[in-house]
């Protein structure tokens, strides 16, 4: 069994290779994947004890919540599950806006309690800053809903350093999800030193950056037109080579371990200080008993600083 660790800042007690769900449900995102096989994938997780579990209203939008509600309901395993949820979003005919004003944030609470068929949400986090509400009202909001148990940690999502700093004023702030991965480090100079001056938990999301990461990838790879990756810096031209070529160093370190590439990132990314637990998304069960593998490297120091390095 996985040692378990508590995210920082809160009493929430998981294994720290978590789930990201936004292929549950996910037709907004991933239109092939089934309700069915989104199912599938939940019960594997919950039979290898996988029991931290990220998913958002924007998800679907509502049905990767909703179906996590009928799996947990059906096992009857909600007490063993550390659920995590976002909102903001107002899907209208021209576009998405997002609100944090206390009377919207207030009533996604509600309506996520509801789609989860649960009486309280682990951690709650505000998905995208609005342009209107000031951030300390926004998590006095949810302040308020901790106290009465509906959620038991806060967080934000997508704030900018400013927003952040706002948001926790009063000191609420128990979790930040944001991007970072070996690729993209900016998160490591301004948001890394405030988490641990804060006693807040740095979540990240992309962890394999659509992939790039995860050593599957070939230098005359294409992606078909619609796909997100065509349009990502990442993936273009000279750039995407030299990505693969810092990819291969990896495998070499991944190798000598008998591990994968995708399980030596996810250990890096467990040896930063800010961070405590990550969430891997995955589209099948195999992916997600696979990215545990990542619990049974050992990192040494001299590792963590070479693998830091050629990703400079």
């Amino acid at each position: 069994m996985a040692k378990k660790v508590t995210i920082r800042g809160t009493d929430l007690t998981v294994n720290p290779i978590g789930l990201g769900t936004n292929a549950v449900g996910g037709q907004r995102y991933y239109p092939q994947i089934t309700d069915d096989a989104g199912r599938e994938f939940l019960r594997v997780a919950l039979d290898n004890g996988v029991d931290f579990w990220d998913t958002a209203f924007t998800y679907g939008p509502r049905r990767s919540e909703e179906i996590i509600g009928e799996v947990l309901e059906e096992t009857n395993k909600r007490q063993n599950i550390v659920l995590a949820t976002k909102a903001a979003h107002i899907f209208l005919e021209d576009g998405v806006v997002f609100d944090n004003s206390p009377a919207f944030l207030k009533q996604a609470v509600d309506e996520s309690l509801q789609r989860l068929r649960t009486d309280y949400i682990d951690l709650f986090y505000i998905h995208y800053p609005d342009k209107d509400t000031p951030k300390y009202e926004a998590v006095g909001a949810l302040k308020e809903l901790k106290d009465e148990g509906k959620i038991r940690a806060i967080g934000v999502s997508n704030f900018s350093m400013e927003e952040l700093e706002e948001a926790n004023r009063d000191g609420y702030v128990n979790v930040y999800q944001g991007e970072y991965n070996l690729i993209e480090r900016d998160a490591e100079k301004e948001f890394f030193p405030y988490m641990l001056e804060n006693n807040i938990s740095f979540v990240p999301f992309f962890p394999f950056a659509s992939g790039l990461l995860a050593g599957k990838y070939t230098p005359d790879m294409t992606f078909p037109e619609g796909d997100t990756r065509v349009k990502k810096p990442h993936f273009q031209g000279e750039t995407f080579i030299k990505h693969l070529e810092n990819v291969e160093q990896l495998r070499e370190i991944a190798d000598a371990k008998s591990a994968e590439v995708a399980h030596v990132v996810l250990a890096w990314y467990l040896k930063q200080d800010a961070i405590d637990v990550v969430i891997p998304g995955a589209k099948r069960g195999d992916q997600v008993i696979s990215n545990l593998g990542a619990l049974d490297v050992e990192l040494t120091e001299a590792e963590v600083a070479q693998i830091g390095r050629i990703f400079a």
